[in-house]
């Protein structure tokens, strides 16, 4: 029943590689597939089609699976796709997360957004089972299905575990399939992806909101502080980055009696206060502190410091203690 969709080891291996990137490249939602140790790659794909329900069995060496924006607008069947490391360990990158996979866990991804797939992260061969299916038929919309991509999904128990031993037995047991089987096979595996992603979206709004958006702000303090030095940095980009709308992200810190932007200014100053005192940053010109801390000009970092501190950065630099402050 599952049929094989590339096998090539008659092939060089560098060869190889370039075979069943042209395989990825062309099919219905092309990606492109780069190997982390070429000349030694090996790979075989096998598949079945279960009507509106594709399945995939993909062995592979060591390996990275990308699909861009340029792929997308070339083709988009519009498919939520389920993945799961069958062995070796696989990290899926989409929506700004990554979800690194063990046997059993499962993720999705949407193939109407950029991804990545790391193939035996660890530098193994891997084994990953994929089975997807088209958004339309989920019944569910694009914003609820966000909130589970690239996340990593126990397929220990319940529905997931279900559908990890239903993909299994397609892969390891399929000589136990008669062909008159597939309809029946198809009717199980839509009903358990839809059930499965259903499952999970109902955990997801059991959560109170109060959760969720203590959970979305730790998420925002953490990407603010890993992106502190960049003078483009803004409440713009960040609600960008969390897929907010502007308004949203500013009534998450309406609460906390100050605005986003006045918010990343005194992280800003602090840094840079922090530095003028720091022994280790003497020879350290305030030009380049405040570039570090990701003031865009000189005189505007002068003036800012001395409306929060009541002396110029320099005058600060002068009268403070040569001590770290804690």
């Amino acid at each position: 029943m599952m049929r094989t969709l590339f096998d090539r080891d008659d092939l060089p291996p560098l060869d190889r590689l370039a075979a069943l990137n042209e395989l990825f490249v062309t099919s219905e939602h092309p990606m492109g597939i780069l190997g982390r140790e070429a000349e030694a790659f090996r790979a075989s794909v096998r598949t079945v089609d279960l009507a509106a329900v594709n399945v995939v069995e993909l062995k592979v060496s060591s390996s990275h699976v990308l699909r861009t924006p340029r792929m997308i607008r070339q083709a988009d069947p519009e498919l939520i796709c389920v993945a799961m490391a069958s062995t070796g360990k696989l990290v899926m990158s989409q929506a700004g997360r990554e979800a690194v996979l063990e046997a059993t866990d499962i993720a999705l991804y949407d193939s109407s957004r950029p991804f990545g797939l790391q193939l035996g992260a660890g530098g193994e061969a891997a084994t990953m089972l994929r089975a997807h299916i088209p958004k339309a038929l989920l019944g569910q919309p694009d914003d609820r299905i966000e909130r589970l991509l690239a996340r990593p999904l126990s397929g220990q128990a319940g529905f997931a575990g279900m559908l990890v031993h239903f993909l299994r037995s397609l892969t390891t047991g399929s000589a136990a399939y008669r062909p008159d089987d597939l309809s029946r096979l198809a009717r199980i595996a839509g009903d358990l992806l839809m059930a499965f992603v259903a499952h999970h979206l109902d955990a997801e709004t059991a959560l109170s909101e109060e959760s969720r958006k203590r959970t979305l702000l730790l998420s925002i303090e953490a990407f603010v502080q890993q992106h502190l030095h960049d003078p483009d940095l803004s409440p713009r980009v960040i609600a960008a980055a969390h897929h907010l709308s502007l308004g949203y992200l500013h009534r998450l810190f309406s609460a906390r009696d100050t605005t986003v932007a006045a918010w990343i200014r005194r992280l800003r100053l602090e840094g840079a206060r922090r530095d003028l005192r720091d022994p280790e940053s003497r020879e350290v010109t305030v030009h380049r502190i405040a570039v570090r801390w990701g003031f865009k000009d000189h005189s505007t970092f002068t003036r800012t410091f001395h409306a929060a501190y009541g002396m110029s950065p320099r005058d600060y630099r002068h009268s403070a203690p040569r001590t770290v402050p804690r």
